[in-house]
């Protein structure tokens, strides 16, 4: 396994003890599921500083890659959803890999995913990424222990020669406790809209839980760098989670907010002898 390198290494800072009143807090429970109406209006602000930073993106050639790895069922596609609904598509590029190929899985492990890196002008989000090979094949038997070893020790590199490319490279990790998990595995088994979401591969990883922690703790010690940090989000509420982790990530991007534009729509040409054609044009139905 690799060594973790020492926080002084990796340009971390230590963290200041907790205060008082977060003591209070940790001791007092998690504060109660956010209500809907407070949800939304919550994420119209930040859906609106998301474009802001897109316009940012775009004006100013930058390159971002986000990556979103955790457990099964902790709201990865549900959180990218959000942070790209109100956005270019153009720009917010979205990329969820299926398994590897005969030919994929003879090259370098991260090879395939070398061409979906930003170029300028882009934000490219990873629904799950090359951290499979730290995750998910090591605890499914999909690689064996040196294969994970030797990329653990591989992969800062590659970050680090990312960020000197001028990609910034942010890694989130979204964390679901064990009760919650088992609720919305639940939910997916009974509910027709869910089904599909449900894998075998999520039914055998659900007997796994701390070989999944122990893999987490081994992939955050060896890759956990000042170039391309891990940052925890826990969602158990999945609406504060997606807020938490939109707020988390605007705060760092250096964008400027848009200037405000007095917009008047033109007039309309005149129809100028237009008349609407009677052609046998087929209508949907209206039943609502």
């Amino acid at each position: 396994m690799a060594k973790k390198k020492g926080k002084q290494d990796q340009g971390h800072v230590d963290a200041p003890a907790p205060s008082a009143g977060a003591r209070q807090q940790a001791e007092a429970g998690p504060p109660p599921k956010m209500k809907r109406k407070e949800y939304e209006r919550e994420m119209r602000v930040l859906h609106g500083e998301l474009v802001a930073m897109q316009e940012w993106v775009k004006s100013s050639g930058a390159k971002i890659c986000l990556v979103f790895e955790g457990r099964d069922t902790a709201g990865k596609g549900g959180t990218i959803k959000r942070i790209t609904e109100r956005v270019s598509p153009r720009v917010f590029r979205v990329i969820a890999l299926p398994a590897p190929t005969e030919r994929e899985k003879s090259q370098m492990y991260i090879q395939r995913y070398l061409p979906h890196f930003p170029a300028a002008g882009e934000v490219v989000i990873f629904d799950r990424s090359w951290y499979n090979r730290a995750g998910v094949e090591p605890v499914m038997g999909f690689c064996t222990p040196a294969e994970t070893e030797r990329f653990l020790q591989l992969v800062p590199g590659v970050e680090k020669a990312m960020a000197d490319d001028g990609i910034l490279v942010l890694k989130y990790w979204l964390e679901v406790g064990p009760g919650e998990q088992t609720r919305r595995l639940e939910s997916r088994i009974h509910d027709p809209r869910k089904i599909w979401k449900l894998s075998d591969m999520d039914l055998k990883s659900y007997s796994r839980w701390y070989d999944y922690s122990r893999a987490r703790d081994a992939m955050f010690a060896a890759t956990d760098t000042a170039w391309a940090p891990w940052y925890i989000a826990h969602t158990d509420d999945k609406r504060r989670g997606r807020l938490n982790i939109i707020h988390h990530l605007l705060s760092q991007v250096p964008y400027k907010p848009l200037d405000h534009r007095d917009i008047t729509l033109p007039k309309r040409a005149r129809a100028g002898g237009y008349v609407e054609p009677d052609l046998p044009l087929r209508y949907i139905p209206e039943p609502f």
